[in-house]
């Protein structure tokens, strides 16, 4: 009977033109009222509603599904009725979706949050929608410690992030509302996906098969423990990683707080990662860190932890398993402005006494543990196909806008990772055979004092992928521009050495590494 029911409330959203296009931007509550919502405020989209005059009946149901699912304000009955036709208002109740009210006319309030998601990836584009808990701009108040999470900020940073590569089998460690196991099924065979809350499985295996996708089988559990034993090609994880005192009165809502003391949590799924990982097998992670007295060491932590894992440091030992560590933090926060951030998402308004004293309570455990910062960013670790690969290890701070990428940086991680493959088995001498050609979205900056012919200071930007921005000089600058694919590196080297009248060798010492690192990240490809 429940799948029956589902269909039906697919046939009616097909039908209507309950739409991430319909909605947002110049549609139906417009980009003010767009960008009031992404503040935390629905007046001016509703109201934005209210001003319009649907031309049709998909049009109208549109509207009376967005306030009622996405705005969270009741709607008249005989208005949710005509917007869900083939389902009913019966059926809607069974799925617990709604419920009437016993006001006179009759209305009807949301249960649940339910909205349309579009993107695009390396499989093409994509429209679902996903069912969640109501959110604290419906409720408007603080959320339940159960609360299970929409799509937000994080979900879809990694769901962005996700490396499009084929594989067999995926494992979706805490997967909440169930997108990241979603997203997932887009290129694995066969997904897992996890969770501690039985709640959090409810939803995810709705909006599974509310957007036709088969092949994730859901598994309820701690953190490994469902898949004790296993191994995954590709393992993806927003896990609960917020800092959560560990205090009396201090609420813990199951999608951010781990229930575990400081960055424990995320240390515990990247210690055990690697263990799941088949050979060659990428896991990816969303992840807090600590900086300050002790081990706190900022991203460098992630690196301990996975050497508590049992990774190896390339040393032949049978036992281990090098792994790849890549860290890229994207934030830091001092212990005030991150309390304030957490406090707020729970639905706690400043100016309140709750507020203050759950402010006090974050910076009293803050203090106690000698955390100065809070980073926040994303983990790549990669099982090595050979135990007796030496692993690369790179953090690195990259906290400003991404670049333009329309199908997610996936892409860009997994050239990144085929790249950094590709490094480890050429010695200096065989790079400088390779020819190779700058990327397209490469531009070159410089800057001169006035009056000057030389530049003094030259930036190589990246204009895709994680947009970094390169410092330069003559002779780099020099080297990238001549990467057409033409001549080799070492050919370039030994040109530029005899025009700026500098030893080869010299030459060479200051520019191979720097080839290496920008090959790694994309500005310059094999």
């Amino acid at each position: 009977m429940r799948s029956d029911l589902i269909t039906r409330l697919r046939h009616d959203l097909d039908r209507s033109l309950f739409t991430v296009a319909r909605l947002t931007g110049a549609g139906a509550w417009g980009a003010t009222g767009g960008a009031a919502l992404f503040r935390g405020e629905r007046i001016a989209a509703r109201r934005a509603l209210a001003s319009r005059r649907p031309a049709s009946p998909e049009e109208r149901a549109s509207d009376t599904l967005a306030l009622l699912f996405v705005l969270g304000y009741p709607q008249p009955a005989e208005d949710v009725a005509a917007a869900l036709p083939t389902l009913g208002l019966d059926g809607a109740e069974e799925l617990a979706l709604l419920e009437r009210t016993a006001d006179t006319p009759v209305t009807v309030r949301p249960l649940v949050d339910l909205r349309p998601y579009s993107f695009v990836d390396s499989a093409g584009e994509a429209a679902w929608w996903i069912a969640s808990d109501l959110g604290e701009l419906a409720l408007q108040g603080p959320l339940r410690e159960d609360h299970v999470l929409g799509i937000g900020g994080a979900s879809t940073t990694l769901s962005g992030l996700m490396i499009p590569r084929p594989v067999e089998r995926a494992l979706d460690l805490g997967t909440g509302c169930g997108i990241q196991a979603m997203h997932a099924a887009r290129h694995a065979r066969h997904v897992v996906a996890t969770d501690i809350s039985e709640r959090a499985l409810d939803f995810a295996r709705f909006n599974a098969e509310l957007n036709l996708i088969d092949g994730i089988e859901f598994r309820l559990g701690s953190l490994f423990e469902p898949v004790s034993g296993e191994r995954f090609d590709h393992i993806v994880s927003n896990p609960p990683f917020v800092i959560t005192p560990r205090t009396e009165g201090v609420p813990s809502y199951e999608y951010r707080d781990g229930g575990m003391v400081g960055d424990a949590l995320v240390a515990t799924v990247v210690e055990q990662a690697a263990a799941h990982l088949t050979p060659g097998g990428v896991a990816q992670f969303l992840g807090n860190w600590e900086t300050g007295r002790g081990s706190k060491r900022g991203a460098y932590s992630v690196v301990d932890w996975v050497a508590r894992g049992g990774a190896s440091d390339g040393a032949h030992d049978e036992n281990a398993a090098p792994v790849d560590i890549w860290v890229v933090e994207r934030e830091m926060q001092d212990p005030a402005t991150y309390a304030e951030t957490w406090i707020r998402d729970g639905g706690t308004r400043p100016g309140t006494a709750d507020f203050e004293r759950l402010y006090e309570a974050w910076l009293d455990d803050f203090e106690a543990r000698g955390v100065s910062e809070v980073g926040f960013g994303y983990i790549t670790l990669r099982r090595a196909q050979d135990p007796a690969t030496h692993p690369a290890q790179t953090i690195e701070r990259l906290a400003g806008a991404l670049g333009g990428n329309d199908t997610g940086l996936g892409s860009h991680v997994l050239e990144c990772l085929d790249a950094q493959d590709a490094l480890r088995s050429l010695s200096d001498g065989e790079l400088l055979l390779q020819t190779l050609r700058v990327a397209g979205d490469v531009t070159e900056e410089r800057h001169y004092w006035p009056g000057n012919d030389d530049p003094t200071v030259i930036t190589l930007r990246q204009g895709g992928g994680f947009a970094r921005t390169v410092e330069s000089g003559t002779a780099l600058s020099a080297l990238v521009g001549a990467c057409d694919g033409d001549l080799s590196v070492g050919a370039i080297v030994g040109a530029l050495a005899q025009l700026l009248d500098v030893p080869e060798d010299d030459l060479l010492a200051e520019l191979v590494p720097r080839v290496r690192e920008l090959v790694r990240c994309a500005i310059l490809r094999l």
